[in-house]
């Protein structure tokens, strides 16, 4: 029984990069080998093995062969002759599918520590196009490792397009498609996530609400390089991404990418949101406010606000929507009672009050501009 560290942990240690989470691999060992050794088995389609001591990941030496369409289409082969570089052919970039031993020894049969100095992301072999998932994780990583000058290569590229031609692409699950997307809005360039999908064709396939007209899909990219700035949060880097859209479209493409209600919220009402005047109103202040159902969700519409700001609303002007929700929010339903409201009247009088404060905060500051 040999044990290698492999995949992403060697990279970042390669790339001199904090390695957060390590797996390994397991060559000439039997499943019934690994739970002597006290190990827990996970893997269903597959023998994965947590540690009984660090919990991480062991999985045993396995190749695979592709038996349908799409990310389930594979038969798993997995036994003790399976050797290490069988193992690591099976992954889809050079980068990783880099092997230490227990010495520290690298073991690197497929060049990914020459493309790693070259900046590159490189397939390992044609089996890359056997699974479409690999053109989102190839877009992915290319989103996290812009910043260190790292590009698809073009015979990489060259592949992927001929995958979408092929209609590979097509057999992506929407779940697969959300999951990848969602990592990639926090990795460190996102926007490079959706050009490398849009340069090999298949931002066409797996997002076509945000790909055309191109007007669209650059006003939305250009709002979440602003998002990523802004927020961390996924509910408004996505509602920046798809805020060019129209409402409609906005709910439709949510909802075929199964995103969480969160995001989906956020999105449909980026889209919908009325569009800020300058300077500022107070009566386009106080429809804002309403539509963005301010006063029952605040946390929802500081995001909403993120989004707008994102999409070019200045800060000072978002500042001073703030202030104007607080003060308005802080109108006491308690004391109108107390001077004799009630019932419908005192809805009105609510209402009023309200709109009283957001005046004096958005006209008063207009009168010094």
């Amino acid at each position: 029984m040999q044990v290698y560290e492999v995949g992403g942990a060697v990279r970042d240690w390669l790339l001199g990069q904090t390695v957060k989470d390590r797996d390994w691999v397991v060559v000439g060992a039997t499943p019934e080998q690994m739970l002597a050794a006290g190990y827990r088995q996970v893997g269903a389609d597959f023998p994965v093995f947590l540690h009984p001591e660090t919990h991480e990941e062991y999985a045993l030496a396995r190749t695979e062969r592709k038996s349908g369409h799409g990310y389930h289409g594979f038969e798993v082969h997995s036994a003790p002759d399976v050797t290490l570089e069988e193992d690591l052919k099976r992954r889809d970039l050079t980068v990783n599918a880099m092997a230490r031993d227990a010495e520290g020894h690298l073991v690197d049969p497929f060049g990914g520590e020459r493309d790693i100095a070259d900046r590159v992301l490189r397939h390992v072999s044609p089996a890359f196009a056997e699974d479409p998932l690999r053109i989102l994780r190839t877009a992915r990583f290319a989103a996290r490792l812009a910043p260190m000058g790292f590009e698809v290569a073009v015979e990489t590229m060259t592949l992927m397009r001929s995958m979408v031609a092929d209609g590979e692409v097509d057999h992506l699950v929407p779940e697969r498609v959300w999951q990848e997307t969602r990592r990639a809005l926090h990795e460190a360039r996102p926007r490079v996530f959706f050009e490398v999908l849009e340069a090999c064709g298949a931002l066409a396939v797996v997002m076509p609400e945000i790909a055309s007209p191109e007007e669209v899909l650059e006003k939305g990219l250009a709002a979440l390089v602003r998002a990523v700035g802004i927020s961390e949060a996924t509910e408004v880097r996505f509602g920046a991404l798809v805020a060019p859209l129209d409402a409609n479209t906005a709910q439709a493409f949510s909802e075929r990418l199964r995103v969480p209600n969160s995001c989906r919220d956020i999105a449909v009402s980026s889209a919908a949101l009325p569009r800020w005047p300058r300077p500022l109103s107070a009566d386009w202040v106080e429809e804002l406010l309403e539509k963005a159902d301010a006063w029952r969700r605040p946390e929802r519409f500081e995001q909403l606000l993120m989004v707008m700001e994102a999409c070019g609303l200045d800060a000072q002007a978002a500042g001073r929507v703030r202030e104007a929700r607080s003060r308005a929010a802080a109108v006491d339903p308690q004391a109108l009672m107390k001077e004799g409201y009630q019932g419908k009247a005192l809805g009105e009088a609510i209402g009023a009050r309200r709109q009283q404060a957001i005046e004096q905060v958005i006209e008063g500051e207009a009168d010094h501009e």
